[in-house]
């Protein structure tokens, strides 16, 4: 680890660099003619929305997602003139704010459709919106009954200037799931009654299931931050975050001596035992006591003893260069979040969305 971290007792390094690349890549992927957007939402997967909308913008990418209204407000000044666009959709007066920072609602309901129509009459002009309809998920979007009614009375849409119809996969990340093929009938079939809008359909996922997914806006999120988007094949992403913390105290203990709370673990033979300045309050789970390792040189050292707010125990007998002020890797190419994920019966999704904000973050420039 470079000097300039020597005050730091933990380090969270963001490449925005292979973020670019994987960008690019999945942006090559979806095909020339089409357009690839990028998800930001959960302050950019828990990497800084903010840096990585400026990074992406530069790159050249022109449609950004947001889950939130306020997330879409505190990226404008990064990508200036790109479509921002909010999937919770509109919320009760929040018309003025959407306006104000030009912001594009998914509108998920009718409801929040005659809203943005009302702003738009009140406005004077037609004002942009995605469409945002249900073909599995249940949960939001344009319900059957809701969608029916659309196509019956299609001056609901009156003075709503519709950029996009969309939707959302189920089972992306399986490529065998039956649904997938399911909604993409459904998502054609809806589509077609509304032929002056461009379609938006595949995640990250979904741009790997082949072109019955591809679409004129593809909007991948987990695989930009390096998360696999292919989970039973080897990840053909670049790794984004890495996460590594200094080793702040290391004792002996002997054998039948325990460590940390409640006695969870106790040493079978003496060891040497090393705590990082790291704990659940900064994401990294307590479901991981008793599993979780981090790495030295490559090497594994498990975590032993249960995990607490700001403090893991790991046991560095068998790593003798592990030594006072020693740099271990937490999450990087040794032990990649997905592998944390899988100890802690979780996705890689959480593990970089729960990353706190105690860590010294470091940006790697593009």
């Amino acid at each position: 680890m470079a000097e300039p971290y020597a005050s730091a007792g933990s380090v969270l390094e963001i490449d925005l660099g292979a973020l670019v690349a994987n960008w690019r890549q999945l942006r090559d992927l979806h095909g020339q003619g089409r357009d690839t957007a990028a998800v930001l939402k959960a302050d950019g997967y828990g990497l800084g929305a903010s840096r990585v909308a400026s990074a992406l913008y530069k790159a050249g990418c022109r449609h950004i997602f947001t889950a939130h209204l306020m997330e879409a407000v505190a990226i404008r000044h990064s990508a200036p003139d790109a479509m921002l666009s909010v999937l919770h959709g509109l919320g009760p007066g929040e018309e003025r704010d959407f306006i104000a920072h030009r912001l594009v609602p998914a509108l998920g309901s009718l409801a929040e459709i005659e809203a943005w129509g009302r702003a738009a009459a009140g406005l004077g002009q037609p004002l942009p919106a995605l469409l945002h309809i249900d073909t599995g998920m249940n949960r939001t979007g344009l319900s059957p009954e809701a969608l029916a009614r659309l196509i019956a009375e299609p001056t609901r849409l009156q003075g709503i200037d519709l950029r996009y119809v969309m939707t959302h996969l189920v089972s992306a990340d399986i490529p065998g799931a039956p649904i997938n093929l399911q909604q993409a009938r459904r998502f054609a079939a809806v589509a077609a009654h509304f032929p002056t809008a461009q379609r938006c359909f595949a995640n990250s996922s979904g741009l790997f299931l082949g072109p019955d997914f591809a679409s004129d806006l593809a909007r991948p999120g987990a695989a930009l931050y390096g998360i696999n988007p292919i989970p039973d094949a080897p990840n053909p992403m670049r790794a984004v975050a890495r996460l590594s913390a200094r080793i702040m105290q290391i004792r002996d203990i002997p054998a039948g001596e325990s460590v940390g709370y409640d006695r969870q673990w106790v040493a079978t033979r003496p060891s040497r035992i090393a705590t990082l300045p790291i704990g659940y309050a900064d994401g990294y789970h307590r479901a991981l006591s008793g599993k979780a390792a981090v790495a030295f040189g490559g090497q594994l050292c498990p975590v032993v003893g249960r995990i607490s707010m700001d403090l893991i125990t790991v046991d560095v007998t068998d790593c003798p260069a592990a030594v006072l002020g020693a740099w271990m890797e937490v999450i990087g190419p040794t032990i990649p979040p997905e592998r944390l994920a899988r100890l802690a019966g979780t996705n890689a999704y959480e593990i970089l969305t729960s990353l706190g904000r105690r860590f010294h973050r470091v940006y790697l420039e593009a």
